[in-house]
């Protein structure tokens, strides 16, 4: 059965954008916001524009792996709209990569399709330079993308069975960095936030974290309920936080420093000390991991650290191409530093130690 033909012009007016808007977003281009770009892709995933793209010309694999403007890279974000919460986080990220591959004469393919099934009818494996995998991917997906025989890199994930080249921030030693520079500020009773099982990244934060204070003979005390975090959104997360939060204060156990998995979550943190009376960063110090965009417009400003997110994706390409080039090379993860940025979210720990 014949396929009704999804145009340009039909997802502008669904979204309520130009055509010109439709056509940066799906070719990966900047001049739209990252928040166009979502809603312009989650739409024309919905209309089913993927679907009916015609692929490109297979390109002939030989032995040099030569490339020319005709081949296309695909990038897989297969849950943005989970990972819309940190929608700019992605965003920088997909910049990055449209810039390297703008300068190799490359195409780009988003694919937000989260339904593995029907991947392989979105793209054909054998008209592809390789595969960029955004964020969080499920087992069963990549066990495909490595049966197609695809090379492909992965970005701010990894999966133990299915080995491949991975690119990730030094989580573990820019969170170490943090909860140092708190240690050296007097602070001796910490408290982690965030779900240490939500990603990779959260995961090596939190040993980051808990490496310092161990080395630094600091009792670990932590809430459990604030190391299983959960909440959809900052609304969801600063009810949840209020209840434990609260809890902990009237028990006398609040700490001095909060170190949170990410600026969102610092974020709500603060929110809720502010209801509670408890003064950032005279009484508590609060630290957040990203520098989004949020983070110096909080009141105070947070102090977190910087990930250059255009970075994770120039730095993906190249990755990409390597390996294209060097199909038997040794599997490769790269850490990329982060700059800790000193605002106003943290001070000296409380004369007394308590808050």
């Amino acid at each position: 059965m014949s396929m009704r033909k999804v145009t340009m012009q039909q997802i502008a007016d669904y979204v309520g954008v130009s055509k010109f808007a439709v056509s940066k977003a799906l070719s990966g281009k900047s001049g739209v916001s990252t928040e166009t770009r979502e809603k312009i892709i989650q739409s024309a995933t919905q209309l089913g524009y993927f679907a009916q793209k015609k692929t490109r010309p297979s390109v002939k694999r030989n032995t040099e792996k030569k490339l020319d403007q005709r081949d296309t890279i695909v990038v897989l974000i297969p849950n943005v709209r989970y990972q819309n919460r940190q929608s700019y986080y992605w965003g920088r990220i997909l910049d990055g990569i449209t810039t390297v591959l703008d300068s190799n004469r490359l195409g780009m393919v988003i694919v937000t399709e989260h339904v593995q099934e029907n991947l392989a009818k979105l793209i054909n494996p054998e008209g592809l330079v390789g595969l960029i995998g955004v964020g969080l991917i499920s087992n069963q997906l990549l066990l495909d993308i490595r049966n197609w025989g695809v090379p492909f890199v992965l970005i701010d994930h990894e999966d133990p069975l299915i080995p491949s080249d991975v690119l990730f921030m030094n989580n573990y030693e820019c969170s170490r960095r943090i909860a140092n520079y708190l240690a050296g500020m007097g602070h001796t009773h910490f408290q982690f936030v965030g779900n240490i099982r939500y990603s990779h990244s959260f995961y090596d934060r939190w040993l980051g974290f808990r490496s310092i204070l161990e080395e630094s003979n600091i009792p670990l005390n932590q809430n459990a309920e604030l190391l299983a975090l959960e909440g959809d959104n900052r609304s969801e997360i600063t009810d949840n936080l209020h209840l434990i939060l609260k809890k902990m204060q009237d028990n006398g156990e609040l700490p001095t420093s909060f170190v949170c998995a990410n600026d969102s979550l610092a974020i709500c943190v603060m929110t809720v000390l502010t209801r509670l009376g408890v003064d950032v960063p005279s009484m508590c110090s609060v630290t957040g991991f990203d520098d989004i965009e949020d983070a110096v417009l909080a009141q105070p400003s947070l102090s977190t650290v910087h990930v250059n997110k255009e970075a994770l994706g120039y730095r993906a390409v190249e990755m990409l191409l390597r390996r294209v080039g060097h199909p038997d090379s040794p599997k490769e993860k790269i850490l990329l530093t982060g700059d800790f940025i000193l605002r106003d979210s943290t001070g000296k720990a409380p004369a007394d130690g308590s808050v």
